[in-house]
């Protein structure tokens, strides 16, 4: 087993791309079951018609989400990374089974009952991603951006992929008896495939890649506590600290409050970009788009734009005089964003639905592309430790601009009725 004094940082890291590509995996099977259970939003329209699921479950899921990684983020620099994750990834694999054992047991029938339990299950999602989200985001903060790039593009490639399979299943089983309950059932069927994947990824692939230890190995020699358990299951065993050798000032870090107060623009900008997508996106698209030629189709090729928009949006950082790293540009880019609320209500009243395809496509290229931007550069010049802090916080921010956003997506109905 080796020791982290015996590793020196060697002149080529391997694995990289084999990190990028688990990174994206594990991004993508963390928000696999909520985005289907977003995406079957017409199943659970026509089997709880007066309840309005698309939004009462994202207002469920996001509190829980939220007050989660509140806690998470207070004690991160206390809290076993490597038992954060591999326990959000395995309550998400238990609350998609839940969901298909709730379809199965009630046939598919609606009610107040089977709501609440589809709430519940919505609940415990929402503690999964507070575990996934923030220890993984601060987990690759400080492994290279394109860890954390590759992690949000899968993030955004399970919405992209979920829509893709709605269109089929819904096409596939349109004239068949209980066609929506199908293509639910099929879709909480894959998203556990995807989570027993990302656990046996995160618990036995990724602490082994050869890059993976060495920025583990860093992060402790500067101080971090909370990789030992990555390191061990890396084949790495962390020395104890020798005082006499240890220099103290090497090894303090700035607080959780320090790293706020000096990143404060960033925080907000993850708050504002999610607030106002949330507040559109996918209550508004789902209920308050109007009568088209595309029918029941409408509501999902809209998700469907967006989805796939957000992802191409996630890589255009990638390509280096594209990225936007100054930081007054980021908040007059999105402060701009403002603009879509006013354009969205326009379009629904005034225009055809081509306007407003392109409009929702229009919103997931900026959400995508301003996410990446932020998240890849706030880490910068920061010692590993603090970035997993910074990392947290920043997805605590998100998550309370999702938040804002869904409970804000409910002033789309005033004037409407209920």
């Amino acid at each position: 087993m080796e020791t982290i004094d015996e590793r020196r940082v060697p002149a080529r890291v391997e694995g990289k791309y084999a990190a990028i590509a688990v990174c994206w995996l594990l991004g993508n099977g963390c928000l696999f079951p909520w985005n289907s259970m977003l995406t079957i939003e017409d199943y659970y329209g026509d089997l709880f018609p007066k309840y309005h699921p698309s939004r009462i479950l994202t207002l469920v899921y996001q509190p829980f989400a939220l007050g989660t990684l509140a806690i998470l983020a207070y004690h991160e620099a206390k809290i076993n990374t490597r038992k954060r994750n591999l326990y959000g990834y395995a309550l998400f694999f238990i609350s998609s089974l839940l969901v298909l054992v709730l379809d199965l047991a009630t046939s598919g029938k609606g009610g107040l009952g089977t709501f609440i339990g589809i709430c519940a299950i919505s609940g415990a999602f929402g503690v999964a991603d507070a575990h996934v989200q923030g220890g993984m985001v601060g987990d690759l903060s400080y492994m290279q951006p394109e860890f954390v790039q590759s992690f949000f593009a899968g993030l955004a490639a399970s919405g992209a992929l979920t829509s893709a399979l709605r269109l089929i299943t819904k096409a596939a089983f349109e004239n068949s008896k209980d066609g929506l309950r199908k293509g639910a059932i099929l879709f909480f069927a894959i998203s556990m495939f995807f989570k027993l994947l990302c656990v046996l990824l995160y618990a036995h692939a990724f602490p082994k890649l050869a890059i993976v230890k060495y920025y583990r190995s860093k992060a402790a020699t500067e101080g971090s506590k909370t990789v030992s358990a990555d390191l061990a299951a890396g084949g790495i065993q962390t020395l104890p600290q020798q005082e006499a050798e240890e220099d103290s000032k090497h090894l303090e870090r700035l607080s959780n409050k320090e790293l706020l107060y000096q990143n404060i623009d960033y925080a907000l900008d993850l708050f504002l970009i999610y607030s106002l997508t949330l507040s559109i996106f996918p209550g508004f698209l789902s209920e308050d788009t109007g009568s088209h030629s595309l029918g029941t189709w409408y509501a999902l090729v809209l998700i469907a734009m967006y989805n796939v928009c957000d992802l191409i949006g996630r890589y255009i950082p990638l390509l280096k005089f594209l990225k936007l790293e100054s930081r007054t540009g980021l908040m007059m880019a999105i402060l701009s964003c403002c603009l879509f609320i006013p354009a969205f209500f326009f379009t629904a009243k005034y225009g055809d639905q081509g306007w407003m395809i392109l409009l929702t496509s229009f919103l997931g290229l900026t959400n995508g592309y301003l996410t990446v931007c932020v998240v890849t550069t706030a880490p910068k010049g920061y010692k590993g430790p603090e970035q997993n802090a910074l990392g947290d916080l920043l997805v605590l921010f998100l998550i309370g601009g999702i938040f804002a956003g869904v409970t804000l997506d409910w002033l789309w109905l005033i004037g409407k009725g209920w």
